[in-house]
């Protein structure tokens, strides 16, 4: 049974940083595409950086230049390094996998597997 669990979130000021992991059960990460999506209150669900099982990386242009997304293979864990908060961050964030994708994307059908969720709130 393959599981994600989210953690990390919580309120920071504006210009501030948060890291949020995500930790994997039941499988090995290190083969999958791995991605950090985030839904506002009233808003679509949105695709904020990805990465694919050789370290490519892809970023949505809203966050490029602030957020990093990085994985630990040892530890079966992907992150989402946030700097430079800003208000319009604010949103549940959720990191999602699939087993393999022939081309990186953001699109949120491409995943297979989510977490729960965990908020970010920037004032």
């Amino acid at each position: 049974h393959v599981q994600l669990v989210e953690s990390g979130g919580g309120s920071v000021q504006a210009g501030g940083s948060l890291r949020l992991s995500c930790a994997a059960r039941g499988y090995t990460y290190d083969t999958y595409c791995k991605a950090w999506f985030r839904q506002a209150p009233g808003k679509e669900l949105e695709g904020v950086a990805a990465i694919d099982q050789h370290g490519t990386t892809s970023y949505a242009d809203s966050v490029k230049g602030r957020f990093t997304i990085s994985a630990d293979n040892a530890k079966n864990t992907l992150y989402l390094q946030m700097n430079s908060l800003k208000p319009e961050d604010t949103a549940m964030y959720y990191c999602a996998a699939v087993r393999a994708c022939p081309t990186l994307t953001l699109r949120s059908d491409t995943y297979y597997y989510w977490g729960r969720g965990t908020q970010v709130t920037v004032s």
